[in-house]
């Protein structure tokens, strides 16, 4: 086959790369290419395999074609009109990288091609095609058997609408698989405690206690904010080959076709820069693994936000989208600039904040930080302890039916996890409203847990 200089310089390389370093096995291989031998073989060989053989195996390509096209008796062979051509393709494997230093321990599944990955995720071919194809749906098209999701509008506290990807049943057996055996296994910063085995709003709530300023932002649509490329990224850094990070990435994102934005239950509930975020490829907010994998891709943000609290002697913690930090003089001081700082880094880091809901809470007022009050020690809000209380109270004088207004078919679980939540933050407190627990007569009501 008769190839431009360029494209024989990538196939040369992609054959050198597509076995062992040794000189004469890249020979070999040059040989199988061009059908005979050529002194520039040997020189190229030799060359690559001085430089290149301790990381033979992450060896990028690019940087073995500026070596073989600097070397002499290469150029002589292919600058002249009988240059020689090739009979064959031979490519290179894939090859699973090693993670970063920081993840060495880490235990990452080995999925180096995309038949690893449909066999590790236990689905056939076709399956796999359907699942992971980004072209299965137009981004029009507003009903299709070929949508994954299903979808729900939630209205927030602020009147503003949250939307709800539900995945279907193939799709989300497969997100399970990649969270329990992929991504749970790769920590986070520390700094995080939402969607994290052993931590929670009581340790991310924790180290701001009895400090003389706490401050508190609020990141917009945390999870459409997370982009496909950055999905993407996040799996090339794990090591993973580019055709199985990119099948990795079409499985936990997703595209809400535009469609959808004008008919039925989303009509006019999502204004422009919203539905923009929602066209575009994104971690779904429903999807199991969304939560674990917009955690590892404000790995960034997590560690500037920390060194820029470390720089004025302040702590930082992130629960999902809430960012807290707390801190005394050097804080207190720098309170507007710093706030300014923080909203530039989230912003330069593909995230932007609420600024409505951003609160700078000195001793003087109720440092609250998602409903834990931490101005001694980490405490249930009075107000929240009086309206649990009353909700119970009237589950023993009414039946529970008359206080599940939003008719939760799990109302029981509901109100078990609240008075659990009250007792690891206030063990006296949380001991009256689990008395009165107690006393509810579930027969009455939806007792479904």
């Amino acid at each position: 086959m008769r190839l431009n200089f360029h494209d024989t310089l990538v196939i040369t390389c992609e054959a050198m790369l597509a076995g062992p370093p040794e000189v004469a096995s890249i020979v070999a291989r040059l040989m199988l290419i061009f059908g005979e031998h050529s002194p520039w073989m040997d020189d190229v060989a030799r060359k690559a395999a001085d430089l290149f053989t301790p990381r033979w195996n992450d060896t990028p390509i690019d940087e073995l074609i500026r070596v073989v096209e600097d070397t002499p008796t290469f150029v002589a062979a292919f600058g002249t009109h009988i240059r020689p051509e090739a009979i064959r393709i031979i490519r290179r494997p894939p090859v699973q990288r090693l993670p970063p230093r920081r993840l060495a321990h880490v235990d990452l599944p080995h999925l180096p091609t995309l038949r690893d990955l449909a066999d590790w995720l236990e689905l056939d071919g076709s399956d796999m095609s359907w699942l992971a194809t980004r072209w299965r749906v137009e981004p029009g098209e507003a009903v299709s058997p070929l949508h994954h999701y299903s979808y729900h509008a939630r209205e927030k506290r602020d009147g503003r609408y949250r939307l709800i990807e539900r995945p279907k049943a193939l799709i989300r057996f497969a997100q399970h698989k990649i969270l329990r055996e992929l991504l749970d296994r790769v920590p986070p910063h520390d700094a995080v405690h939402g969607f994290r085995r052993g931590r929670n709003i009581v340790s991310f709530a924790g180290p701001h206690a009895d400090k003389a300023l706490v401050i508190r932002f609020d990141l917009t649509d945390f999870f459409a904010s997370v982009t496909q490329a950055r999905v993407h990224g996040m799996f090339r850094t794990l090591g993973y080959p580019i055709a199985v990070a990119s099948a990795l990435t079409a499985l936990a994102t997703n595209r809400v076709p535009s469609r959808l934005f004008t008919l039925g239950e989303l009509k006019g509930k999502f204004d422009w820069d919203a539905q923009q975020r929602l066209r575009a490829r994104h971690l779904p907010q429903g999807a199991s693994t969304s939560p674990a994998l917009a955690n590892l891709c404000a790995f960034r943000l997590d560690t500037r936000l920390a060194a820029l609290a470390h720089s004025v002697d302040a702590v930082y913690t992130r629960y999902a989208d809430d960012l807290a930090f707390s801190g005394e003089a050097s804080l207190k001081r720098g309170a507007d600039r710093f706030s300014a700082r923080v909203a530039a880094i989230a912003r330069e880091e593909g995230f932007n904040l609420h600024f409505g809901k951003t609160r700078v809470m000195g001793r003087g007022v109720q440092q609250r930080l998602a409903g834990v009050v931490v101005n001694r020690h980490p405490n249930l809000a009075r107000d929240r302890f009086d309206m649990l209380k009353a909700i119970l109270t009237n589950c023993v004088q009414h039946g529970p039916a008359s206080q599940n207004r939003a008719g939760r078919a799990d109302f029981r679980a509901s109100l078990a996890g609240q008075v659990a939540h009250a007792m690891m933050l206030n063990s006296s407190r949380g001991a009256k409203l689990r008395a009165i627990f107690d006393r509810i007569n579930w027969s009455q009501g939806n007792s479904a847990g």
